[in-house]
């Protein structure tokens, strides 16, 4: 009998230390009321839809303006062109001499290809999981709304920032930019604002530590055009059209490889490459079922998307289009549908530092491992963004969105951010992609790091709040 009560005893005590361990299990998993209430914030501004080619622009303003108000934020809303909004918020600093940061977003997003989502693009639905699916997810929705839980925070813990803060929510991002971002960065508006640094987009990373950004490839639309006369489909001529165009695309593959390669062998990453990708071909003479098939055309055209880093020598690889891949010797002649310049103003290149000779990039590295995160290795932005029209100003910026464990996804179906480990991209079925909850509210403890090392620097004095501390 006395083993008997000793074995229940025992068998009492475990099956409490289990409960305890169950109830310790259902607390972690369930999101505090806070943080329930900053998703359904989230989820409301993904479930606008403001994909191109006919965004909801204002009924993206409207929302963000609430919160500002919820907030006490200043905001303004700038129309350079009618029809698109640029909403401006500022929370003043107590020393509104000192240079201002500025935490850049865009709020378009691009288009969606409905039938190919698990779930409705702008339904921001949640998974039992607590994976999020929404375009804008990972570009760039996440980072202008961790901007503004960021600030709540900062709000609520009672700090005042030395250097005023303003967030910018642009239009037509994911059409270049040049009605938002550009006439914006050309403003006089802009000009009073006295912007110190830039913290702009940046991309997901499948490892643990977090992407960040110094630089990205300029956007080059060319297109090349081959003429020669007209001739029947049986017979041999030199110089066609057609043969010319082969003989340039040809030599474009070439040199795709040998800038492939090189990524490829692990000597250059994908930023630091000159790509070129053929996205259109244009030749033939149509007919009623389709075209004229004895018949060799007299013109011939090829669309190619160029990035080019500005570590590259533009002026080379202009040379080398003029020459081998347009000669007009081959009847041929080329131009930019697009050109963005890889030098600021002042004629220097379109990078921002990243050593101690930028205090703002020592401050962003020390802010992330303060909250508990890891930096990688500085990259290039394979892509363009709106940054460039900040840094050809000659302002740092600093592309950077704080997604790590996720696959990049900015643009495909079910757009997402993953908490899943090592990943690898080649590793992911594409209709079981997501965004977890869990990193999206890290990525707002990191923003709330970054800027408040950012809003408490001073010049020359280092970092105000870090001396109080001494």
């Amino acid at each position: 009998m006395e083993f008997n009560c000793l074995k229940f005893m025992c068998l009492l005590q475990l099956l409490s230390s289990l409960i305890l361990v169950l109830a310790s299990s259902i607390e972690a998993s369930v999101p505090s009321t806070a943080s329930a209430e900053i998703i359904s914030r989230f989820q409301h501004y993904l479930q606008i839809n403001t994909a191109q080619p006919n965004p909801h622009y204002y009924e993206a303003v409207d929302f963000l303006i609430s919160q500002a108000k919820s907030l006490s934020l200043e905001s303004h809303t700038l129309e350079f062109v009618q029809g698109k909004p640029l909403l401006l918020l500022k929370w003043p600093g107590s020393t509104p001499d000192l240079p201002s940061i500025l935490l850049y977003s865009h709020t378009d997003v691009v288009p969606s290809e409905h039938h190919k989502w698990v779930y409705p693009p702008f339904s921001a639905h949640i998974d039992d999981d607590g994976n999020i699916y929404a375009r804008g997810s990972q570009d760039m929705k996440c980072v202008g709304m961790q901007y503004v839980e960021a600030v709540r925070r900062l709000k609520a813990s009672g700090f005042q920032p030395l250097r005023s803060i303003y967030l910018a929510f642009a239009p037509d991002e994911e059409i270049g930019g040049e009605d938002g971002a550009q006439k914006f960065a050309q403003s006089e508006i802009f000009d009073q604002l006295n912007v110190g640094v830039v913290l702009d987009e940046g991309l997901a990373s499948p490892g643990e530590n977090y992407s960040a950004f110094y630089a990205e490839r300029s956007p080059w639309w060319l297109t090349i055009k081959a003429t020669g006369a007209p001739g029947h489909g049986a017979k041999l001529y030199d110089n066609t059209a057609m043969e010319n165009l082969l003989k340039s695309i040809e030599s474009i593959r070439r040199f795709r490889a040998s800038q492939f390669d090189m990524i490829k062998g692990g000597l250059m990453a994908e930023g630091e490459v000159v790509s070129v990708n053929m996205v259109f071909l244009k030749a033939g003479t149509p007919s009623p079922t389709g075209f004229v098939m004895n018949l060799q055309p007299s013109e011939a055209e090829a669309g190619f998307d160029i990035r080019v880093p500005p570590t590259a020598d533009p002026e080379s690889l202009e040379k080398r289009i003029a020459e081998e891949w347009a000669p007009a010797s081959r009847n041929m002649t080329f131009s930019f549908m697009h050109q963005v310049t890889v030098y600021d103003k002042s004629g220097n290149r379109l990078i921002t530092k990243t050593d101690s000779s930028n205090p703002w990039w020592t401050l962003f590295e020390d802010a992330i491992q303060k909250a508990g995160g890891k930096l990688g290795k500085p990259e290039i932005f394979p892509a363009a963004t709106d940054s460039h029209h900040f840094r050809k100003r000659g302002l740092p910026a600093i592309g950077f969105s704080p997604m790590a464990n996720t696959p990049i996804l900015l643009h495909d179906h079910n757009e997402d951010l993953q908490c899943n480990g090592q990943l690898r991209l080649t590793d992911i079925n594409f209709d079981l992609l997501f965004l977890n909850q869990d990193e999206y509210l890290k990525g707002i403890e990191i923003y709330e790091s970054i800027i408040k090392a950012f809003a408490t620097y001073v010049e020359n004095g280092g970092n105000k709040e870090s001396k109080a501390e001494l």
